[in-house]
C-alpha cells in the first residue's frame, strides 16, 4: 500500500457505515467487513503519490503501549514496517497513505502467542485465520510431543504466511531420532547424537529447547537428559520451555524438576501452561507460584504462560500410564490386551481418571475427535456409557476407554481445572498468555474453543467483565512480556522505531465467541492487525497479504558463550 495517499474521514459520517471504525483512501471508502479480494483490489487500483509521509495512520485512538503504564490518546504513524510516530497532539492525515479512524478503539501492540501447535503445519493454513483474528501477529512453536520441521532453518525460511513465527528445538524429535519410543535412557553415543542435533537446531535458528515431559517418548526421558540438552540451548543463547512431565500430582515435582533444569543447564525456563490439574490438586497454584518467586529471588530466571480456560486438550493416552505404549502401537496393543498386566493397568487407570481428570465424572471427558466412533465427536465419555446401558463411574468407563485406545484412540477435552487457580496464575507479575491452539480450517473437527478465541477471552471476561487484570497489564502480558523473553526487543511496544505489530480492538465489544459445544466460531472486536507495517485485516476483512517473518533465535543472544 506504500504510495497510495489518503485522507481521513470519520466511518460514522459516510452512509451505510458499520461499526465505530473506518478506513479512508482517495476516491474509496473501505468500512465494515469487506471481501479480502475486493479490499485488495480497490486499494491496488488507487492512484500513487509520491508526497506521503506515511504509509498508514491510526487517528484517535485510545493506545495502551504494552508498558503496563496507563492509556492515552494519541495518533500512530507507520512508515515501512515501523512505527515512526506517536503523537498526542495529533498528526496531519493528509501526510498519510491510509487513515484509520481509531476512536473508540484500542491501539496496542500485536499479540504473541507464547505456544501454538504450528510445527511443519503452518504453510497449510498461510492466513492462520483463527489465530490472526485474535489480534495475534507472531506465534511461537515451542515443540511439545510433536516433530519439529527439519532441516529448520530450510522450511522457515520457506514460509510465506501472515503472522510472524518462531519455533524451538523439540527433545520428543529429538529423542525419537536417537532413541526411538524405548523406554530407556539414551546410550552415550545416542546422548551425543541428541546434543549434536540440538546443536544443530540452534545453529539453524530455534530460540531454545522445548519440552513434553508428560508425553511418549520424552516421558522416558530422565532429568539428567534434558540438563545435558539444555545446556546446549543455553550455550547458543537459547532458553528453556517446558510442557511439564506433570500438572496434576506431580505439579510441585515438576516445577521443581523444571527449576533443577535451569539451574544446572544456566538457561532461562518457561513454564508453558501452567495449571493445577484434577480436583485432588486445585489451591495447589498457590505452592507452584511460590516456588517460581523463590527461584526468581534465588537468581534463576523462571516465567510462566496460560491459556484462560478450564478445560485443557490432549489425546487419550494421558488417561494411560505411559508404560503401556513404550515401543510403539503394536506393543501397546498388546499389554492392553494382557490379561496379567489388566489388574495393574485398571488399578493405575482408576487413580490417573480420578485424581488428575474427572473425578468420578465422566462428563468432564468430552471427544474432539474419535475416528472409530466419529458420531461422538464433542460428545462427553458419559453419553457413550449411557448410550451403552452404563453407569456414569470410573469402573464402568476403563473398559470403554481400553477399547477406544486399541481402536486408534481419541482427542478429548477435560473438564479438569478450577477457575480460582487460573485466576492466581493469570495475575501472577511473570505470567504470560498462550492459545495452546492449533491452525484450524473452519468447521472441520472438533477444536477447543482457545485455538478461536483465548486472547480476546482474556480481554473480555477477565479484563471488562470480571476486572481481574487491567487492561494495561493484561496488554503487557500479551505483548511486550513475550517479546522481550524471546529477544525481541523491537516488538511488542507502540513506540516510536518499533516493529510495526499493531492490533486495534474495541475494548466493549472484544470477546471469544467459540464454545466447547460449538468451537468453530471466530472472535469478535478485533477490527485491525497490522503484522511488520502491512495490513492483514482491515476493517474486518484479510487484506491477503502475507507479511510475516521468521523470528530467528536465539532468544537471548546476549547470553551466547
Amino acid at each position: 500500500m506504500i504510495g497510495r495517499r489518503a485522507t481521513a474521514t470519520p466511518l460514522g459520517e459516510r452512509p451505510g457505515a458499520v461499526g465505530p471504525v473506518g478506513v479512508a483512501l482517495i476516491g474509496t471508502a473501505l468500512m465494515g467487513c469487506v471481501p479480502a479480494e475486493d479490499l485488495t483490489e480497490a486499494v491496488d487500483n488507487l492512484p500513487t503519490s509520491s508526497s506521503a509521509t506515511y504509509d498508514l495512520l491510526f487517528t484517535g485512538g485510545t493506545v495502551v503501549d504494552g508498558t503496563g503504564e496507563p492509556r492515552f490518546v494519541a495518533d500512530v504513524a507507520v512508515s515501512g514496517d515501523r512505527i515512526v510516530a506517536v503523537s498526542t497532539d495529533g498528526i496531519d492525515p493528509t501526510e498519510a497513505t491510509v487513515v484509520v479512524d481509531a476512536r473508540g478503539l484500542v491501539v496496542a501492540p500485536g499479540f504473541i502467542d507464547n505456544h501454538a501447535h504450528i510445527q511443519s503445519t503452518i504453510h497449510e493454513h498461510p492466513l492462520a485465520e483463527n489465530f490472526t483474528r485474535q489480534g495475534i501477529t507472531t506465534i511461537l512453536a515451542s515443540l511439545h510431543s510433536h516433530d519439529q520441521p527439519w532441516p529448520l532453518d530450510e522450511y522457515a525460511a520457506s514460509l510465506d504466511i501472515a503472522p510472524n513465527v518462531g519455533f524451538f528445538a523439540g527433545h520428543t524429535w529429538t529423542r525419537k531420532r536417537a532413541v526411538g519410543l524405548e523406554d530407556r535412557a539414551p546410550t552415550p553415543d545416542e546422548l551425543a547424537h541428541m546434543i549434536a542435533l540440538v546443536d544443530s537446531t540452534m545453529q539453524q535458528g530455534a530460540l531454545g529447547l522445548s519440552t513434553g515431559l508428560q508425553y511418549v517418548p520424552a516421558n522416558y526421558a530422565e532429568t539428567e537428559e534434558i540438563v545435558e540438552l539444555a545446556k546446549v540451548a543455553s550455550r547458543h543463547g537459547g532458553i528453556y520451555t517446558s510442557h511439564m512431565r506433570d500438572e496434576a500430582r506431580g505439579l510441585l515435582d515438576s516445577v521443581e524438576e523444571l527449576i533443577r533444569i535451569a539451574r544446572e543447564a544456566d538457561i532461562p525456563a518457561q513454564v508453558q501452561h501452567h495449571k493445577a490439574i484434577g480436583p485432588g490438586q486445585w489451591g495447589w497454584s498457590e505452592r507452584s507460584l511460590e516456588m517460581i518467586e523463590t527461584a526468581n529471588s534465588e537468581g534463576l530466571d523462571i516465567r510462566h504462560d496460560l491459556y484462560p480456560y478450564t478445560a485443557a486438550s490432549t489425546h487419550s493416552g494421558i488417561l494411560f500410564p505411559q508404560w503401556v505404549f513404550a515401543g510403539g502401537s503394536d506393543q501397546a496393543v498388546a499389554r492392553l490386551d494382557d490379561p496379567e498386566l489388566r489388574p495393574r493397568l485398571v488399578e493405575e487407570m482408576r487413580e490417573i481418571i480420578y485424581m488428575d481428570r474427572a473425578g468420578d465424572d465422566m462428563s468432564r471427558i468430552q471427544f474432539r475427535t474419535i475416528d472409530s466412533r466419529p458420531e461422538y465427536n464433542g460428545l462427553r465419555l458419559s453419553d457413550m456409557l449411557e448410550d451403552r446401558g452404563l453407569e456414569n463411574s470410573i469402573d464402568d468407563a476403563i473398559p470403554v476407554l481400553i477399547e477406544l485406545q486399541k481402536d486408534g484412540g481419541f482427542s478429548a477435552i477435560y473438564h479438569s481445572m478450577d477457575e480460582a487457580d487460573l485466576i492466581r496464575i493469570l495475575q501472577h507479575p511473570l505470567a504470560m498468555i498462550e492459545t495452546d491452539g492449533d491452525p484450524v480450517s473452519y468447521g472441520f473437527g472438533f477444536p477447543h474453543p482457545r485455538s478461536y478465541g483465548a486472547f480476546p477471552r482474556l480481554l473480555g471476561r477477565y479484563v471488562r467483565e470480571m476486572g481481574v487484570l487491567t487492561l494495561e497489564t493484561a496488554i503487557r502480558k500479551m505483548t511486550r512480556m513475550p517479546a522481550e523473553q524471546v529477544g525481541q526487543f523491537e516488538r511488542g511496544l507502540i513506540a516510536d522505531g518499533m516493529v510495526a505489530d499493531i492490533t486495534v480492538f474495541d475494548p466493549a465489544t472484544v470477546s471469544d465467541m467459540a464454545t466447547f459445544v460449538e468451537p468453530h466460531q471466530y472472535s469478535v472486536g478485533i477490527h485491525h492487525v497490522i503484522v511488520n507495517g502491512e495490513p492483514v485485516i482491515l476493517d474486518g476483512a484479510f487484506t491477503g497479504a502475507r507479511p510475516g517473518r521468521w523470528i530467528k533465535g536465539p532468544a537471548r543472544p546476549d547470553r551466547v558463550r
